[in-house]
């Protein structure tokens, strides 16, 4: 198994990984990145960015692909691998790959987190054929037709927005009775009339031919059952943190959040956690540069010693 050496690690090209990567190679460090999937993380799939920590209004693709070409130009080493482990040596850490063996004083590890599925009947059945997790990507490919979005959150009413543009109904179901998502977007959902609220509903299956052709839904309140005809389908139900390869050593909440100090340290010396894979990550964009930033500073000052 082929060994490299770097004096940080950053496991994961989101925003915040990629921040944490371009800040320590600046200060004349050698870093490399890890990443199995598509550098940008879940914020490429949003075409108009909220609170985007650059000046300009820029979609996630163009922010994560300028980080990526400012990396480059800065020597980091992006390594396309999947990380499975990480392991203690004395002060060295070794980040191990399904193809290598990469050793550091330090790791950040910004994994990042991944979108939750429901687990019901038909979700993973019609995946890609009517089923989707990326409103900016797919919503032209339902225009005129009617779609459901489920959840009540800020990603939830953003979508159904999205969607908005281009479908001639977007029902939103919802298991409470009232959305918890910033106010401007209840207020933008609440004023559009192409958007249909489903108050104490959740979606039970998916049903369809070549693909999507109804969501079968149940009222909380008295268990009443109904089927909404639809050709997509979203959900938007919160994250699953990216934590899975972790070794014990590194606390988890229960939903498999990181848990950090206030440094952003985890309970394995020289292991920081920054971005959506930490627990109390509040999923601003502004804020995964902050903790990118903590996270290299404390990492910093562990290599420097």
């Amino acid at each position: 198994m082929a060994e490299r050496t770097f004096d940080l690690i950053v496991i994961g090209e989101g925003i915040t990984g990629l921040t944490a990567a371009g800040r320590a190679a600046r200060r004349g460090h050698a870093v490399a990145t890890c990443e199995a999937e598509l550098f940008g993380g879940l914020v490429i799939n949003v075409n108009e960015l909220e609170g985007s920590p650059v000046a300009e209004q820029v979609s996630g693709v163009e922010l994560a692909s300028s980080l990526m070409q400012e990396n480059a130009g800065l020597g980091v080493s992006s390594i396309n691998e999947r990380v499975v482990g990480i392991d203690a040596d004395g002060t060295v850490l070794k980040v191990r790959t399904e193809a290598a063996m990469i050793k550091a004083r330090a790791v950040i590890v910004a994994s990042g987190a991944r979108l939750r599925r429901l687990g019901i009947p038909g979700e993973a059945e019609f995946d890609h054929r009517g089923v989707s997790q990326c409103a900016d990507c797919d919503g032209p490919m339902f225009q005129g037709e009617d779609v459901v979005v489920v959840g009540g959150g800020d990603s939830a009413l953003q979508e159904a927005l999205v969607l908005a543009r281009f479908c001639r109904t977007v029902h939103l179901v919802h298991r409470g009775t009232g959305f918890r998502a910033q106010p401007h977007l209840v207020e933008q959902v609440n004023a559009s009339d192409r958007i249909a609220i489903h108050w104490s509903t959740v979606a039970e299956a998916i049903t369809g031919n070549q693909g999507v052709e109804k969501a079968h839904v149940r009222q909380t309140t008295d268990g009443t059952k109904d089927e909404i005809p639809c050709t997509g389908f979203f959900a938007y139900v919160g994250l699953v943190p990216n934590s899975g390869f972790l070794p014990r050593e590194i606390s988890r909440d229960a939903d498999g959040a990181v848990v950090t100090d206030e440094s952003l340290r985890t309970a394995l010396a020289g292991v920081w956690a920054a971005g959506a894979v930490r627990a109390g990550y509040s999923g601003l964009l502004t804020d995964a540069v902050k903790e990118a930033e903590i996270a290299v500073a404390g990492a910093l000052r562990r290599i420097n010693s």
